[in-house]
């Protein structure tokens, strides 16, 4: 089931918590993960298509989908990407820093690359393409500044930086991004997370000085 977390005339940014599993490095985790949807009527964004097709499609109903976007590509934001796409004909995009984990979901290709400063479009809104990696190499954030919002995947969560201790990641990579680009966002931002609560973008940086480096990252 959906739920509006934000929104400006007709334009809304919903949540839809899907859950499954997340591998890498030979271990396996269960997990929630928050989908976003934002857009009016008539059309939508998807963001992290994770773990189960059938409750996005049912929140997105007869909506056109204008693209499935993905914040990285860890197994549990991504799996079902191919299956939203497929059934609302929409084209899928992932920064190709990423293809090493998508590969190993998916077979084929995605159908476009992400940039930092790229720009989509939807209803009343805009959402914009910040390139911050660290969680992975191609992870990106997606600001809506209508809304007063950033979709931060696993870069930024209500306490601190996401994971870094697996493969491809850094925790100093992670820090400096959330430092010079996320940071640099207006302090009332709201940071809606790949999993879990949301926050803001002044409550993290008025935390960062208790941030501890995880071991082994």
């Amino acid at each position: 089931m959906a739920e509006v977390v934000a929104g400006q005339g007709d334009t809304k940014l919903e949540r839809v918590v899907t859950s499954g599993t997340f591998s890498l490095d030979g271990g396996t985790w269960d997990v929630d993960n928050n989908v976003w949807i934002v857009g009016d009527d008539a059309q939508c964004i998807v963001v992290d298509a994770a773990h189960t097709a059938a409750p996005i499609l049912e929140a997105i109903g007869d909506r056109k989908v204008v693209a499935v976007l993905s914040t990285h590509g860890h197994d549990d934001h991504i799996t079902a990407v191919r299956e939203v796409a497929q059934a609302t004909g929409a084209p899928t995009y992932l920064h190709p820093a990423d293809r090493m984990l998508w590969d190993r979901v998916h077979d084929v290709a995605p159908d476009r690359e992400l940039a930092d400063g790229d720009r989509f479009e939807v209803g009343e809104v805009h959402l914009e393409v910040i390139h911050t990696p660290g969680h992975s190499p191609g992870a990106v954030c997606f600001r809506i500044p209508e809304l007063g919002a950033v979709l931060t995947g696993d870069t930024l969560f209500q306490g601190g930086p996401g994971a870094t201790g697996r493969s491809f990641s850094s925790y100093d990579t992670i820090t400096a991004s959330i430092r010079t680009k996320l940071f640099a966002l207006p302090a009332d931002t709201v940071v809606f997370t790949g999993h879990g609560d949301s926050t803001t973008i002044g409550e993290e940086a008025a935390g960062q000085d208790g941030w501890e480096r995880p071991e082994g990252a």
